[in-house]
């Protein structure tokens, strides 16, 4: 009798065990779909945004081909579509410099090249001797890539394409000006980006990524979950890697903005997110911080009262409203709200009684609230008036 109740007892345990394994199964694969369609939209919206680039690059570099035919009279004038695609694809942010070190780049090109062509002549070891004597001379004058990489690019073309000093170096130089000119018009007036939707599509996957790190660490604590909160830690360490992005994407912003006079109107929104980004980078490092010490508090079996993780959600869900302002360019209000809820919890759980570990995630819960609380608009002064009176009002 005592083994067959044994062995019952064995099956149930058994039948617990594959239930516990089957749930967890679930989670993974549900996370698994989650990041897949995460990355799938991620994916679209690069491509939406990347599909702007290609259409201005395909109308700069047919309308350069056309108005340096018409002004030069050259049948094959490829240095204007050349500089034109150049211009649209140069670094983000960069192309009104960019284009200044594209003509230089050519100038010097052009000049080294015609003064070498005239002696030596043009062939297979001239051209050589003629694109080392253009790296020489721009790296002596500029350590700048563009100018060096253009006037390298220029030795080359006409090292290659000239076979005496009456080649067309001239109108070579005014093909690339005219090139320049009209990726800029292109970029600028024509089709400019709308810098608000850039920038919102890089920031918004950094946003959602850093609100399901937190719902995950909140999970975690509540079922003493080490191998979750391992995970979460894991996934904190991944997120931020867009922010570097953003800095790029916020400097072609502003230069539209700046100089596209379709898009001034767009200027206080894009100074907007300029204000709120380091507050976003600070935010990404506090909750690092955040779920380390959570894995640490599971390990080491410190209390955990049940507002703590109360106040890692709320936290997470202010991060979430945060990136729902950012698609949908909706108010701060729920951001705000969730902010201090997170701020009300920490504080009834450090009155409850905390750990070091409990002690710390109550510091950087505030901490990244606060961090929130100015990527909204608010003032830091207010922000922590704020905070301090809701720590108070828990008392």
């Amino acid at each position: 009798m005592t083994g067959q109740w044994e062995g019952r007892g064995g099956r149930r345990g058994s039948s617990r065990r594959a239930g516990l394994d089957a749930e967890r199964f679930d989670e993974a694969w549900e996370r698994v779909n989650e990041r897949g369609r995460a990355a799938g939209r991620d994916r679209m919206q690069q491509l939406r945004v990347k599909s702007v680039l290609a259409v201005q690059a395909g109308l700069a570099a047919a309308l350069a081909w056309a108005v340096a035919r018409w002004i030069t009279g050259m049948p094959s004038p490829i240095f204007a579509p050349a500089a034109a695609v150049a211009v649209i694809t140069s670094s983000f942010g960069r192309r009104l410099s960019n284009t200044v070190e594209l003509l230089a780049g050519v100038t010097l090109g052009i000049i080294v090249s015609d003064l070498l062509i005239g002696a030596v002549g043009a062939g297979v070891w001239q051209t050589g001797v003629i694109v080392a004597a253009s790296v020489l001379v721009a790296l002596a004058l500029s350590t700048r890539g563009g100018i060096v990489g253009n006037a390298s690019g220029t030795a080359v073309l006409l090292g290659a394409l000239s076979s005496s000093r009456h080649t067309l170096e001239f109108p070579r130089f005014v093909d690339a000006l005219i090139g320049g000119g009209v990726g800029l018009v292109v970029t600028l007036l024509l089709v400019p980006i709308n810098p608000l939707r850039v920038m919102r599509r890089v920031a918004a996957p950094t946003l959602r990524q850093l609100a399901d790190q937190l719902a995950a660490t909140a999970t975690a604590l509540r079922r003493r979950d080490h191998e979750l909160a391992d995970r979460a830690l894991s996934r904190s360490q991944a997120i931020g890697t867009d922010l570097g992005r953003f800095w790029d994407v916020f400097g072609g912003a502003k230069e539209t903005v700046d100089l596209a006079p379709a898009r001034w109107p767009r200027r206080q929104s894009v100074q907007h997110y300029q204000l709120g980004a380091p507050d976003v980078d600070q935010a990404v490092w506090n909750t690092r911080v955040l779920a380390r010490r959570a894995v640490v508090l599971i390990e080491d079996g410190e209390p955990i009262p049940e507002s703590l993780p109360d106040a890692v959600e709320a936290l997470g869900a202010a991060v979430h409203a945060v990136q729902e302002e950012v698609l949908a360019d909706q108010g701060p209000e729920d951001a705000r709200r969730h902010a201090l809820s997170a701020v009300a919890a920490a504080t009834r759980a450090e009155l409850a009684g905390t750990g070091l570990s409990g002690t710390v995630i109550v510091g950087q819960v505030r901490t990244a609230a606060s961090d929130i609380l100015q990527a909204t608009g608010m003032e830091r002064e207010e922000a922590l008036r704020r905070i301090r009176e809701v720590a108070a009002a828990q008392s």
